[in-house]
């Protein structure tokens, strides 16, 4: 059974997000509190995607995506916003969560959205014994496509099952210049609704955690006015 979390303080918005969820076939752990989420998150071990409230009184959305990354566990994040919280997704992305739902928002978009980052985060074990076969070199830099890790200089660098997938497509193109619209599509199916901004604030990520000085980046490069490439 697929298992997801719902984070939401307002009881009518929770039980449309549950309802329809449920109807698409999957289990709900519902959390209207910050603090309930997370111990519902040490109860509940097999939940693999979790949608998040940004406005909560106590511990906010964004603390919780900030202790479930922090975790290491591997669990897909969307985090709800009002459209008026324009920062606020952006946040988000930059704390950890793999994608964001606006509010209002349709069932079909809802399911649509959590459908599209459980496909991509559902064929991930929580854990897999290391191999030698499946690699992806690229020095100081080694992707192991098998229990979907990466390392540099042989130290292991925390990456989100979306942040994953696109340094994969990077470092299987080595020197190729990829559009935002070829990363989006690629990463997040052609049945994406959100922006392509996504893809700018996960590169943003990225570079924090895989480049030397993320201010000068000189893996992954800025193609202007296009996309990026990565510099092998």
């Amino acid at each position: 059974m697929r298992k997801v979390l719902v984070l939401e303080d307002e009881d009518s918005i929770r039980s449309f997000v549950v309802l329809n969820l449920q109807r698409a076939g999957y289990q709900t752990v519902e959390a209207s509190t910050g603090e309930d989420a997370l111990e519902l998150m040490k109860q509940n071990p097999d939940i693999r995607l979790a949608l998040l409230d940004v406005m909560l009184p106590g511990i906010d959305g964004f603390e919780v995506c900030r202790r479930i990354r922090a975790s290491g566990k591997k669990v897909g994040i969307i985090m709800l916003t009002a459209r008026s919280q324009e920062m606020d997704k952006v946040t988000g992305l930059m704390t950890g969560a793999d994608d964001y739902v606006t509010k209002p928002f349709s069932p079909a978009e809802l399911t649509a959205r959590v459908d599209a980052l459980y496909r991509r985060i559902g064929d991930a074990p929580e854990s897999a014994p290391p191999v030698r076969s499946g690699e992806i070199s690229s020095p100081p830099f080694l992707l192991n496509t098998r229990n979907r890790t990466l390392e540099k200089n042989g130290q292991r660098i925390k990456l989100t099952q979306v942040e994953y997938t696109v340094m994969k497509l990077l470092m299987e193109n080595p020197g190729k210049a990829l559009s935002r619209e070829e990363i989006l599509e690629a990463v997040w199916g052609r049945d994406y609704y959100g922006e392509v901004k996504i893809v700018d604030v996960n590169i943003r990520r990225l570079r924090l955690k895989v480049e030397d000085d993320p201010t000068t980046p000189t893996y992954i490069t800025t193609v202007w006015g296009y996309g990026y490439k990565w510099e092998a």
